[in-house]
């Protein structure tokens, strides 16, 4: 499909209004993912801007993935589908840098996924209780071979699976968001064998089939509550440690 013409840039920065109308032909179905956007030197006419401005412009868009820069003969620069684990990226940047505690996260975990299990309470089918179950075995499956690593995936696949049960893909992108910045708390703690993970999860099965929203509700709350719980304990242990090596590091520099 071809690009609706841009119009001049009078005012603002080119990379700004470069991108609003990007955004804008997206969002009518103008440009659609796999559209091929007019050479740089047809949009330096369209924008009535310079070609170095475009170029910078359209750096700015691949970066932010919204398109893709090809070379060669048939090279360009392409719509993408918008990825939403380059919202993840930023997300965990933020933790990293202490703007988003496990504070935020439980409690942006617990309002969302309170609707998402309110909803798939309602929707879910027969095909949705099946993949969670199978998520449930194979789980099972991966302790009992030792590959702890494979079944923390697992255990966090399990919330997207509700999440795809609502057919709500707003819930569900949201859902994928959170449970992405989940799995970066979960790589840094130990596999945790404890069965109460499994019991939860066939717990919050029966709940769902029988369709108590109150009930699945409550269950979420306290699954949730005590998983806080345990990423405040690995982040005082790493705390810890992280003092015991500096004290550790401080006496060798005093006997140098």
């Amino acid at each position: 499909m071809a690009a609706k013409s841009f119009t001049p840039i009078r005012t603002r920065r080119v990379f700004e209004e470069v991108i609003d109308q990007f955004r804008a032909q997206m969002r009518s179905g103008q440009l659609r993912p796999g559209d091929k956007l007019p050479s740089e030197r047809e949009l330096a006419r369209q924008f009535q801007a310079s070609r170095n401005a475009v170029r910078e412009a359209l750096r700015t868009l691949e970066v932010a993935g919204f398109i893709e820069l090809q070379t060669g003969a048939k090279g360009g620069a392409f719509c993408r589908e918008i990825d939403a684990r380059l919202v993840a990226d930023s997300m965990r940047d933020m933790l990293h840098l202490g703007q988003l505690t496990i504070e935020h996260l439980t409690q942006a975990r617990q309002w969302i996924e309170t609707v998402v299990v309110k909803v798939a309470c309602q929707r879910a089918t027969e095909e949705d209780f099946a993949a969670l179950e199978d998520n449930i075995e194979l789980g099972v499956e991966l302790m009992r071979q030792g590959r702890l690593q494979e079944k923390v995936v697992v255990n966090v696949e399990f919330h997207n699976i509700l999440a795809e049960a609502t057919k709500n893909p707003v819930l569900i992108l949201n859902m994928r968001l959170l449970m992405d910045l989940t799995m970066h708390f979960a790589r840094h703690a130990e596999p945790d064998v404890d069965p109460y993970h499994v019991e939860w999860r066939r717990k919050m099965m029966a709940l769902l089939r029988t369709r108590d929203e109150a009930g699945a509700i409550k269950a979420l709350e306290e699954r949730l509550l005590r998983l806080q719980q345990r990423y405040h304990a690995l982040a005082a242990q790493q705390a810890k440690a992280q003092s015991n090596a500096g004290s550790l590091a401080r006496k060798r520099l005093a006997t140098v």
